[in-house]
């Protein structure tokens, strides 16, 4: 698990994944893509890979796999306990693949 998040840490720091980053909040306008679905304006900050890159790692640099949300929407994709998706971030596999992981 420590190798595994260390190599994930490095996977941020790539200048690959940072132009990525910046090039996926421009497209969706800086706004959180979770919150829009509701009629709500928010502030994206974070680009989240919606399969997740440790189980998906050849999708990390795929847009159709890259959503822009704000900090809130983020946390409600993952269980922090278990480091998987909850059933809202499974959903929006569902929503963005249409396929079940």
């Amino acid at each position: 698990m420590f190798l595994e998040k260390k190599i994930m840490s490095s996977i941020y720091k790539d200048k690959r994944w940072k132009k990525k980053r910046a090039w996926i909040l421009k497209r969706d306008e800086y706004l959180c893509q979770e919150c829009k679905r509701y009629g709500k304006r928010s502030t994206a900050t974070t680009v989240h890979h919606v399969k997740p890159i440790e189980d998906y790692p050849e999708l990390w640099l795929i847009d159709k796999n890259l959503y822009s949300v704000c900090a809130a929407c983020h946390e409600s994709y993952h269980d922090r306990m278990t480091d998987r998706l909850t059933d809202k971030g499974k959903a929006l596999v569902r929503r963005a693949w249409g396929e079940a992981i």
